[in-house]
């Protein structure tokens, strides 16, 4: 499969690598085609760099990557509306903000999310929030964890969201790990989580954790 990747931080370097690992055409898109993180990833992967716009029209699939505060004008960059029209979008950014130091704060909570403005500025574009509650190198390897646990999916579109279910399960996340929670609108309790985590963070030094759902009976 053709993915797109718009993103030259880490997170977007480790989900592409995990795409060219698991056989994907990938091309990593930040504002510039001479961006020298996305050119030097591209050399040492085996994958593409170019700018927002080519990696948004390469991608058969696109991950959204960026910092928070980037999100929304990284799609415009890229001329969602036409190069992502109909295409599974997989937003795995939150709306941190780091301009007062740690710990960051919100800037989109309660009764809005980033993941729904995506959705209202780009309508023909299918957004799925998902793999945004966790450090990005356990998003490619959850099995890194000893025990099993969880990620979330949150989309307007039924068929959008078992396209990301079935790219999860190739990444090696098992199928009753990953929870549907419903329409796009649900982003909101997954991106409220990030205060939290950011706290969990400091306390234990490492990424390296997850959320576990256990239930009674």
């Amino acid at each position: 499969m053709k993915i797109g990747i718009l993103g030259t931080g880490m997170v977007g370097k480790t989900l592409g690598t995990k795409m060219v690992e698991l056989g994907h055409d990938v091309m990593l898109g930040s504002r510039s085609a001479e961006n020298a993180a996305a050119l030097e990833w591209a050399q040492a992967s085996r994958g593409r760099a170019g700018t927002f716009a080519e990696a948004a029209a390469h991608g058969e699939l696109v991950f959204v990557a960026t910092k928070g505060e980037h999100t929304a004008a990284a799609l415009t960059l890229a001329n969602a509306d036409e190069t992502l029209a109909g295409k599974v979008v997989i937003d795995v950014t939150n709306p941190l903000d780091f301009s007062k130091g740690m710990p960051p704060t919100l800037t989109i909570s309660n009764d809005d999310s980033l993941g729904e403005l995506l959705q209202r500025n780009h309508p023909g574009v299918r957004i799925v929030k998902a793999l945004n509650t966790m450090w990005c190198g356990l998003m490619v390897a959850p099995r890194m964890l000893p025990e099993s646990h969880h990620t979330f999916v949150s989309g307007n579109d039924a068929d959008a969201k078992a396209q990301v279910v079935a790219l999860l399960k190739s990444m090696g996340w098992r199928d009753e790990e990953v929870v549907d929670l419903g329409d796009i609108t649900t982003a909101r309790g997954t991106e409220m989580y990030l205060p939290l985590w950011v706290r969990l963070y400091g306390v234990k030094g490492t990424g390296a954790f997850n959320l576990k759902l256990v239930f009674a009976g």
